[in-house]
């Protein structure tokens, strides 16, 4: 059955005549379609009864009519998206209908609401999981992508320098994976130095690179349509023996929850596998976020691996597993890999070395 099928059974099932599908990632993944909209207006409408259709930016059109299928149509900047939309398509007045709520700001909704008079209901729960178990295809991009990520540590730990800064580093993993043909990042690159790496989500910046204390690297990227995602920890100079002791305490929590991945346990027993591990350590309340999240075409996507989801692990499920200890002020580790599960357990994306590394600067 394909994609677009799923979707037209889905709908008959639940009795509503239409899905408008506003995410790009989804067009994409439902149709082979790419396209970044911008600030334009894109929807693919796929109908119970009848044939979808996509309507795109003008500058878009040429492009999707020759990718796809079904009919296509599309509006210039001068014209009203909305009033385009309403005057090409069937009405569905007093009919049932879904929308990916997750993705639609109010601006769209609305715009949405006043093309179609029916209820609208939510269609992002089934789109993921349609998303959630990924083919082999899929998980042979992301393996690639995966070893993408591996090189671009590499280019990271290469150029580990005193005399260089955060964003030096940044600057020299993304244009090597420029001329390796990798043209977009899976997000914003991170490399964070000393006590910069004790914010979760701390920005790179002009710090120069710390001797003796610990070096963050968290980067991935696009390819083929399929995000990596990866974090490591190393050592520049000689971190005093504390430092080096949580980054061992992290790693064995990454390794202990990692072990423990099999089909048929929750998201929330993994989640808690690497949790007490640092719990019982004493440094509980700085690890504080979730063990893991989805990735696929999107770098962050469904499932989140954490506490109080009793989602249960299947076969061709890809999540990221990265426990955390930041403490402000002395230190900030992260371990991270993404993978997928098969009968067997958790095999990873990326497999560069875990063990505590050390670099002169």
């Amino acid at each position: 059955m394909s994609k677009l099928t799923q979707i037209q059974t889905y709908l008959n099932q639940e009795g509503a005549s239409l899905a408008v599908i506003s995410d790009p990632v989804t067009v994409n993944y439902l149709t082979g379609f790419v396209c970044d909209p911008h600030e334009r207006q894109m929807f693919l409408f796929v109908y119970a009864d009848r044939e979808p259709v996509l309507f795109v930016p003008a500058l878009e059109l040429a492009k999707a009519t020759s990718l796809l299928n079904f009919p296509v149509f599309g509006y210039v900047d001068s014209e009203n998206p909305w009033e385009k939309i309403k005057s090409g398509l069937p009405s569905t007045a007093g009919k049932k209908l879904f929308a990916e709520f997750d993705n639609l700001n109010v601006t769209k909704f609305q715009g949405l609401q006043t093309v179609f008079e029916g209820h609208f209901e939510n269609l992002t729960p089934f789109i993921q999981r349609m998303r959630l178990i990924k083919s082999q295809d899929e998980i042979d991009k992301m393996l690639i992508a995966g070893q993408y990520a591996d090189k671009a540590v590499q280019i990271g730990i290469d150029n580990i320098s005193l005399t260089r800064t955060e964003t030096d580093i940044l600057a020299k993993i993304e244009f090597g994976m420029k001329e390796q043909g990798i043209n977009k990042m899976s997000f914003e690159t991170m490399v964070l130095t000393g006590d910069n790496a004790a914010n979760p989500h701390g920005e790179p910046g002009v710090n120069r690179i710390e001797n003796n204390a610990l070096l963050l690297f968290d980067l991935g990227v696009m390819y083929e349509g399929y995000a990596s995602d990866m974090t490591r920890t190393v050592a520049v100079g000689q971190p005093d023996q504390f430092k080096q002791d949580i980054y061992n305490l992290c790693l064995e929590a990454q390794l202990t929850a990692q072990d423990f991945v099999k089909p048929g346990v929750s998201a929330s027993e993994v989640d808690h596998a690497a949790r007490q591990v640092i719990e019982k350590a004493g440094y509980g309340e700085y690890f504080n976020h979730r063990l893991g999240h989805g990735i696929g075409m999107d770098v962050h996507e469904y499932p989140s691996i954490m506490e109080g989801n009793d989602l249960v692990i299947e076969e061709g499920m890809c999540f990221s597993i990265e426990p955390g200890i930041y403490i402000p002020g002395k230190v900030g580790v992260r371990i991270e890999d993404c993978g997928y599960v098969t009968k067997d357990g958790f095999n990873a994306f990326t497999q560069t070395p875990k063990e505590l590394r050390f670099f002169e600067g």
